[in-house]
């Protein structure tokens, strides 16, 4: 198959119940998806019941632990075979209509693309000012340059895992795109955005964040990360996110060298992370 997908879930039922059905709807005949479970329970696995013999879904693996991200990400992408692409979406992502079809025809008209990814931001989150010195024209294409793209609803080449290997012990996604940067893949948003509803986002329409005892039921892994206790706190992390990733500078040097590295331990002492800007 062209392109393989990947979902990990953990404890969201109803939200995976949503994606994956959306995600279904949004793959074209030529993909594949497998799913992996991070030791959820019984809920989750009445939900992904539902999906085994569907014509596009290739295998659930029930694990019985919490594995986080990086060693099913690795595992999946060792078992892809002579697929062109590889994804990932997580569990509370809504993919948009056509997505494969124009990242995929993105990365075959720019053959240095590495990693293009789907916009999770709504549309207030958008500065253009800020932006347009990011967006770059290749061809028919224009991308939001950056270094990273979010780990979830991304079109990778295969050919960046055989260049640049599988994620690092201890290391992030957003570490590994830098290390593809790096390399000389380019790395982005496709623009204008397609837009994956990330249902977490208490501003989402199918979110089920809607006051502060949701937000307490539902906290967030990020919001976890970064001590984030409050529905209100939550919202404008997210639109912080948002504008980081919209200045941030797409030169990997800059996330290398002894200037990066004293920045962001002093950033650290006051709690914030250090970006340089473009």
């Amino acid at each position: 198959m062209k392109i393989r997908v990947l979902m990990i879930t953990y404890n969201r039922p109803a939200y995976t119940a949503m994606a994956l059905a959306w995600l279904c709807d949004t793959l074209p005949d030529d993909a594949r998806l497998t799913v992996w479970d991070n030791g959820s329970g019984q809920e989750m696995r009445d939900v992904l019941k539902k999906f085994e013999g569907h014509r596009l879904v290739e295998r659930i693996v029930y694990n019985r632990t919490n594995d986080k991200l990086r060693a099913p990400t690795n595992w999946f992408w060792q078992s892809v075979g002579e697929a062109e692409f590889v994804s990932k979406v997580d569990d509370d992502g809504l993919m948009p209509d056509r997505w494969t079809e124009i990242l995929e025809q993105a990365h075959r008209d720019i053959p240095q693309a590495g990693v293009l990814g789907t916009w999770r931001f709504p549309d207030e989150d958008f500065v253009a000012d800020l932006a347009i010195k990011k967006i770059q024209t290749f061809g028919a294409h224009k991308i939001l340059r950056n270094c990273w793209v979010e780990g979830s609803g991304y079109l990778m080449k295969r050919t960046v895992i055989e260049r640049v290997g599988f994620i690092r012990e201890n290391e992030s996604f957003t570490s590994y795109c830098i290390r593809a940067a790096a390399a000389g893949f380019v790395n982005g948003w496709y623009f204008p955005f397609l837009y994956q509803e990330h249902m977490d986002d208490p501003r989402a329409p199918h979110t089920g964040i809607h006051s502060e005892a949701d937000f307490q039921k539902l906290r967030p892994l990020t919001a976890n990360t970064f001590h984030i206790n409050t529905r209100q706190d939550w919202i404008k992390l997210n639109k912080d996110f948002a504008l980081n990733l919209q200045q941030a500078s797409f030169d990997p040097a800059d996330y290398s060298g002894l200037k990066f590295k004293v920045a962001q331990k002093v950033c650290g002492l006051f709690g914030k992370r250090y970006l340089p800007k473009a």
